[in-house]
């Protein structure tokens, strides 16, 4: 950890060399853009009557506790945390297999990148 801590403020030059705020910026976006996506998708399939989550956390009291519900619950697929307070069932769970196999290309995709960035 000492390494990393000196390597990070007496080198920063060559960290910038390797590292491009660009890309994890974009990184981040696309996670955004993924999680909100699939939560919509989550949304839109509860209000057709499609069962996707147990104890009935998609038919909160409103539309908004609704949309913050499947959200919430596909950026913790996503980044595959999976605390176990929302679980999958029906097609949901094949939905949320896909969208966690997702959470985890995107960090080798984005590290394959820079890593031919820092070749060229």
């Amino acid at each position: 950890m000492s390494t990393s801590i000196y390597t990070f403020f007496k080198r920063r030059d060559e960290i910038r060399g390797r590292f491009s705020f660009d890309q994890f910026y974009t990184l981040v976006i696309i996670y955004l853009t993924v999680m909100t996506g699939f939560g919509i998708f989550y949304f839109l399939l509860s209000q057709q009557g499609i069962p996707l989550l147990d104890e009935g956390h998609l038919l909160g009291t409103s539309q908004w506790d609704r949309l913050g519900h499947a959200i919430y619950f596909s950026g913790v697929t996503l980044m595959t945390i999976g605390y176990g307070d929302i679980t999958p069932i029906g097609i949901g769970k094949f939905i949320a297999l896909f969208e966690s196999m997702i959470g985890y290309v995107l960090p080798a995709a984005f590290f394959v990148r820079v890593l031919q960035d820092y070749r060229k």
